[in-house]
């Protein structure tokens, strides 16, 4: 045992990380065939076999399961501790954010803007993509912190804390205007919504169930920019927050109609480690309600 080598133990560590030897070996950069070797030799080093083979699956054995709990805590640790160095880089504080493709931009930027420090002592990294691959690369520590729409899913990990920014109700826009009152107007025009993997794209669907309505959905958008472009391009009917009705309704659109029985929240999810990041904390003690309300001069300037 004294002579374990570590760098084994990580390419096993990885196998459990990654599920397959395909996708640890393309992560490290190696041969599935060296990673398999340097398993074998690991292996014949702890006197035991770590894997089985269950149909075409791998899975751990007693001993792979025990070898593990404690190389997860091995590896977290030291890649905690390289958060915590990489604080710091080219002398100026690396701030690294994980954005739900689906959130408002603006809303997004003006949270960001309220953490980020005007002396340029702060390289801030802006990462978008859905919430399920924000959510790993979170967890694998290549993110210090994400915004999304989704908490419900840190639940799920201990090590991942969260909290609720704000939220606010939604409103519906279009080039056109309907002969319908709201929200039966819907039904007269295409409709452009965000993704159904969001959770705005889900609330939505629901709610046209629950007000019977027959709705004709153009497109999905998982990128909310993308979705509104469409609208101004006279494209359908798009939803937005109604935090930026105003800035919706100067660029010539039409207000449908608002609830707020549809919500979007906006949520802040990080690891426990980076309660101690200088942005983090900055921005877990920022107040964000005059923003929610829409009374934010910043947005309204936009």
């Amino acid at each position: 045992m004294s002579n374990l080598n570590y760098n084994h133990l990580y390419y096993f560590w990885m196998i459990q990380k990654k599920g397959t030897v395909a996708k640890a070996a393309e992560a490290l950069c190696l041969t599935p065939q060296t990673v398999t070797g340097q398993i074998r030799v690991l292996e014949t080093s702890l006197k035991g076999s770590l894997f089985k083979r269950v149909g075409r699956s791998l899975e751990p054995t007693e001993l792979g399961e025990l070898v593990f709990r404690y190389a997860d805590k091995m590896f977290s640790l030291s890649y905690e501790m390289l958060d915590l160095l990489n604080y710091q880089k080219d002398e100026n504080i690396l701030f690294e954010v994980g954005i739900a493709a689906a959130l408002s931009k603006a809303l997004t930027s003006r949270v960001l803007l309220s953490v980020v420090p005007s002396d340029g002592s702060m390289h801030l990294a802006c990462y978008e993509s859905t919430h399920e691959d924000l959510m790993t690369r979170l967890r694998e520590h290549k993110l210090d912190m994400i915004l999304s729409d989704c908490a419900g899913e840190s639940l799920k990990y201990p090590e991942i804390l969260s909290k609720q920014l704000g939220e606010s109700g939604v409103a519906f826009f279009s080039a056109e205007k309907y002969s319908k009152p709201f929200p039966q107007c819907l039904e007269q025009g295409k409709l452009l919504i965000p993704g159904r993997r969001s959770s705005l794209g889900q609330q939505l669907v629901r709610w046209f169930d629950e007000k019977a309505l027959n709705v004709s959905i153009l497109g999905e958008f998982d990128d909310a920019a993308m979705m509104k472009s469409f609208g101004f391009f006279k494209q359908g009917i798009f939803v937005a927050p109604s935090i930026y009705k105003q800035d919706i309704l100067a660029h010539g659109m039409t207000l449908l109609g608002e609830t707020s029985e549809i919500k979007e929240v906006y949520h802040v999810m990080f690891a426990e480690r980076m309660i101690q990041h200088p942005a983090v904390k900055r921005l877990l003690e920022t107040d964000f309600t005059e923003l929610f309300a829409g009374k934010d001069l910043t947005v309204q300037q936009l």
